[in-house]
């Protein structure tokens, strides 16, 4: 997980995702040395996706990477303090080209949320929203595990 945060997190600053982002230096990471059985380069670029979503839509939040193993599942967490989504709205988010309020943010059609979860999926995971404790929100991915915790 550490490895793919990384090259997100440079995806991100080159602007790959189509927005150069400053403000990197929010984004705090801690997956510790948790695998999970994932295509490395989809995956990248749903954490990308997650991430740059969370600089620009809570500007002046910290974001949080968690990742951790619960059974046979890893769990991964993008969380930031921002405004959050209005109740009821979650599932909306995730539609093609949507965006939170249409607003217009810069580049983009509102496809990213949508390919995120396909990708997810395709992997036999699942993504969820939530509030994040205090506001904002928190974007989980429930990923396989490796069969051996020692991996």
């Amino acid at each position: 997980m550490e490895e793919t945060v990384q090259r997100a997190l440079v995806g991100i600053n080159r602007g790959a995702t189509g927005y150069a982002r400053d403000g990197l230096d929010r984004v705090k990471v801690d997956v510790g040395a948790t695998v999970a059985l994932a295509d490395a380069g989809l995956l990248e670029r749903v954490l990308a996706n997650l991430i740059d979503n969370a600089l620009r839509y809570a500007p002046n939040s910290p974001v949080r990477v968690t990742a951790g193993r619960i059974g046979d599942r890893v769990l991964i967490a993008v969380a930031d303090e921002g405004p959050g989504i209005p109740a009821g709205e979650q599932d909306r988010i995730f539609s093609p080209f949507q965006r939170l309020d249409d607003r217009n943010t810069g580049n983009g059609v509102g496809l990213g949320l949508s390919v995120a979860r396909g990708f997810v999926e395709a992997m036999g995971g699942t993504v969820t929203v939530d509030d994040t404790p205090g506001g904002g929100l928190t974007v989980g991915i429930e990923l396989a595990a490796p069969e051996s915790a020692n991996v």
